[in-house]
């Protein structure tokens, strides 16, 4: 498909700097077929029904931006993949004046060694010493945000736990899986207290998932992999939801994508380790989601197209436009939608 259908014009005004207060009080553009409802995130309990189950993504953002220097050039890096013990793929701010077998100092005793440039621009850094690198990158590096919120402002404090979902338990990820970022542990007890329970899974969300589509054509689109994993027991727990005519909502896209990643062609959703680099369009049929609970996304991006594929484009474009008109916080900090297509998947 032509990448430019997936455009649109969101005034630079729209995209949150920071979350909201309580978390809960985001707003919640409940989405059913063409249907629009305004909501707020607190309003859960009474939207899903008994026998609904909400995924999250568990994954826990580490300290993945870095600024160092290679002699007297500066050198930043924003760590996306892990590809060994201490070997990292990162995207690198001044690439161009870095070659195989440099070395860049980040400062506090922490160095990494560059090589292997990908076709991305990216380089694999191989950190030196034998202290685990989760230890040095807590030393030297910050919080990653989203560039279209590092560029309006600096990282800070709050970030640090702004920028941390409630289910926040397996470092990895350099992205938040963001619309977990809405839920407090008194919103999970009222949805538990309605009949709607909740999983976990693990996707290491990697920078790649900010990257624009350069590629005119959908097909010619490349995604970055990502690291993740549904054990047996998260599986037949899903499975079993379906099967009782609950409903599985993932919780982001991150968790859509890895429980997808996962469901086969017979809709039976089966444990998974590895790498996923699944990108969804329109025209992709769903196997193992009847929902998805999602922020508001780049124009042209990857995540756009699949609430597309999700809900219809056209649909998305005209929720999208009543988001913009309605004021409605865009991208990570942002306010959220609830999708919910009028047949199960």
């Amino acid at each position: 498909m032509n990448v430019d259908l997936f455009d649109f014009e969101l005034p630079p005004e729209r995209i949150a700097l920071r979350p909201a207060q309580p978390r809960d009080a985001a707003r919640l553009l409940l989405l059913t077929g063409d249907e629009r409802q305004d909501r707020h995130v607190r309003d859960l309990p009474g939207l899903l029904a008994p026998g609904d189950l909400l995924v999250f993504n568990d994954t826990r953002v580490i300290p993945a931006q870095l600024d160092g220097r290679r002699g007297d050039a500066r050198i930043g890096a924003t760590l996306h993949k892990r590809e060994g013990p201490r070997e990292w793929r990162a995207f690198i701010r001044n690439a161009k004046r870095l070659r195989d077998g440099d070395v860049i100092d980040f400062g506090q005793g922490v160095t990494a060694t560059a090589s292997g440039r990908a076709e991305d621009g990216s380089f694999l850094l191989r950190f030196a010493g034998d202290e685990p690198v989760e230890l040095l990158l807590a030393r030297c590096g910050h919080m990653p945000l989203p560039p279209y919120i590092a560029s309006k402002r600096p990282t800070d404090e709050r970030d640090a736990t702004d920028y941390q979902t409630m289910f926040a338990n397996e470092p990895g990820a350099v992205a938040a899986p963001t619309a977990a970022l809405h839920f407090t542990p008194d919103l999970l007890a009222r949805l538990e207290a309605a009949g709607i329970g909740h999983a976990t899974l693990t996707l290491h969300v990697g920078a790649g998932t900010f990257l624009p589509v350069k590629a005119e054509d959908t097909d010619a689109h490349k995604m970055h992999a990502e690291w993740g994993r549904i054990d047996a027991a998260t599986a037949d727990r899903l499975n079993a939801v379906r099967a009782a005519g609950g409903r599985v909502i993932a919780v982001g896209t991150t968790s859509l994508r890895l429980i997808e990643s996962a469901a086969g062609e017979d809709n039976i959703i089966r444990p998974f380790e590895g790498d996923t680099a699944i990108f969804i369009t329109p025209g992709y049929r769903f196997r193992g989601i009847d929902g998805l609970m999602t922020n508001f996304h780049l124009p042209r991006s990857t995540l756009f197209m699949l609430v597309s594929a999700l809900m219809g484009l056209d649909q998305m474009k005209a929720a999208y436009a009543h988001a913009i008109e309605n004021d409605y916080r865009f991208y990570s900090y942002g306010d959220a939608s609830l999708l919910l297509p009028l047949q199960r998947c």
